[in-house]
């Protein structure tokens, strides 16, 4: 039911149109006209690949597909240390359904695996900072806008804190 496959050059409007539903919010407080929303969804969409690119190099950009559906991205990095969540972004259409939940269960499993702590940012207001909390991520600093929180392997595979 949720599968997940590499970005693809054909991919890019569809990456920058999940992109856009995390910036939806601002861009309905400016009067920008469409096409200037959407000139500065890609050009954001592109910096943050780029960034993503530079410093987290062999990053892996996957679409998540739900129901033979594309539902959202995400993306990882994986070094000798630890395993970052770059960004797991679901469309609206398809929150609720317990794909983030699926997809950080398989992430602590490979965290548990290889025995590296994952790490990620996430806004204080964003709500998936609760399905953190409840799989064992530790808040550890703040940087202003975000909360970066770990998670350290642990010696299960497949059991997680009830949900």
């Amino acid at each position: 039911m949720i599968q997940l496959r590499t970005v693809q050059e054909k991919d890019t409007a569809f990456i920058e149109a999940v992109y856009r539903t995390t910036r939806e919010a601002e861009l309905n407080l400016t009067n920008w006209s469409e096409h200037q929303k959407s000139a500065f969804i890609s050009m954001q969409s592109a910096a943050q690949l780029a960034e993503y690119k530079t410093k987290c190099p062999g990053a892996i950009f996957q679409v998540i597909i739900y129901n033979k559906k594309n539902a959202g991205r995400f993306f990882t990095c994986e070094n000798e240390d630890d395993i970052r969540l770059l960004d797991i972004t679901i469309l609206p259409e398809f929150t609720g359904k317990g794909i983030g939940t699926d997809l950080m269960h398989r992430l602590i499993d490979r965290s548990n695996k290889v025995q590296k702590k994952i790490s990620l940012h996430v806004e204080p207001s964003n709500p998936a900072l609760k399905l953190y909390q409840r799989l064992g991520f530790i808040h550890i600093k703040n940087n202003g806008r975000f909360y970066y929180m770990e998670r350290e392997p642990g010696n299960y595979s497949t059991t997680y804190p009830s949900e």
